[in-house]
């Protein structure tokens, strides 16, 4: 994990994803890796209806079920390995759909006081993940290919955190 966390110090690799079993932290992390690019961070809460008698002015409406849309890491730099006997272990073998908990940490460029690397200024955190696609990079002796291409994950919640300035994380 280290070596992920050292990355994000090169422009392009800004976020810092964490896997890791559920109940754990980042300090037991199966997987990590830093990604240049991050999509998928889309809510959709779908309101139910009520008609109510003797109400003629609209519906009541109530909160409904809420769905996430897939997280999509692209172009990473990691140990191409975890990444890839994760998705072999939920997909082909004995532990089918073996779910994660992680995060994904929002690094901007900025150095502290001593010189050091800033503390994430977002933390996103997932719930429940299970990678649902994975592609890796195409081979190529004249490529400057990175060494995950696209990882997809779905999961059963995220939530946003917004670290203080001097918080320590």
């Amino acid at each position: 994990m280290a070596d992920a966390l050292a990355l994000r110090e090169f422009i392009p690799f800004r976020f810092v994803v964490t896997l890791f079993p559920e109940g754990g932290s980042a300090s037991n992390a199966l997987c990590a890796g830093a990604f240049s690019e991050v999509s998928g961070f889309e809510f959709t809460m779908t309101p139910k209806n009520i008609q109510e008698g003797g109400r003629n002015w609209g519906e009541v409406q109530l909160v409904g079920n809420t769905k996430f849309a897939p997280i999509t890491l692209k172009r990473g730099i990691t140990s191409l390995t975890d990444l890839y006997q994760w998705f072999d272990v939920s997909s082909r073998q004995a532990n089918y759909a073996l779910r994660l908990s992680g995060q994904i940490d929002v690094f901007d460029r900025s150095v502290n006081s001593n010189g050091e690397p800033a503390k994430p200024a977002l933390r996103w955190t997932l719930v429940r993940a299970m990678a649902v696609k994975f592609k890796g990079p195409d081979l190529s002796a004249t490529s400057s290919q990175v060494a995950v291409e696209e990882l997809q994950l779905v999961h059963e919640g995220l939530e946003l955190k917004i670290e203080p300035e001097g918080s320590n994380t």
